[in-house]
C-alpha cells in the first residue's frame, strides 16, 4: 500500500489549492480515504474522508464549504480542493486510508494504519 500526496504550496490568503492523492499497491475502490493535515506545533487533524461508495463525505464543521474531496477511480487518485485559503490552513497535508474501513466518519476519526508523504501547504497573509 502506498500513497503519495502532491500539489500543495505557497499560496495567498484568499486563493484555491488542489491536492492530489495517489494510490499503488490497491484499489482506490473500496477502502474510505481521507486527507489529515498536520500544522507546526499542533496535533494531526482530520480535513476530509471520503467513503467507499463514493457519496458520503464528512468534513469537521469549522471546515465545511471551503474544502471538496473527490475520487477518480480511473486514476486511483482522490483529489482535495482547498478554496478561499487561510494562513490557518498552513501545514503538512496527507492523505490516508484503512484497508478496512469504509467509512469516512469513522476513518476520519481514527489513526489510519497507511500513510503516505505529506505535501507542504503555506498560505501567506
Amino acid at each position: 500500500v502506498q500513497l503519495q500526496a502532491y500539489g500543495g504550496g505557497l499560496v495567498q490568503t484568499g486563493g484555491t489549492l488542489r491536492l492530489t492523492c495517489a494510490a499503488s499497491g490497491f484499489s482506490m475502490n473500496r477502502p474510505a480515504i481521507g486527507w489529515f493535515r498536520q500544522a507546526p506545533g499542533k496535533e494531526r487533524e482530520a480535513v476530509s474522508c471520503l467513503s467507499t461508495n463514493n457519496y458520503i463525505t464528512y468534513y469537521p464543521d469549522f471546515l465545511k464549504g471551503r474544502f471538496t474531496i473527490a475520487r477518480d477511480k480511473t486514476k486511483n487518485t482522490v483529489y482535495l480542493q482547498i478554496d478561499n485559503l487561510r494562513p490557518e490552513d498552513t501545514g503538512v497535508y496527507y492523505c490516508s486510508t484503512d484497508l478496512g474501513q469504509s467509512s469516512s466518519y469513522a476513518l476520519c476519526h481514527s489513526s489510519p494504519p497507511n500513510w503516505g508523504q505529506g505535501t507542504q501547504v503555506t498560505v501567506s497573509s
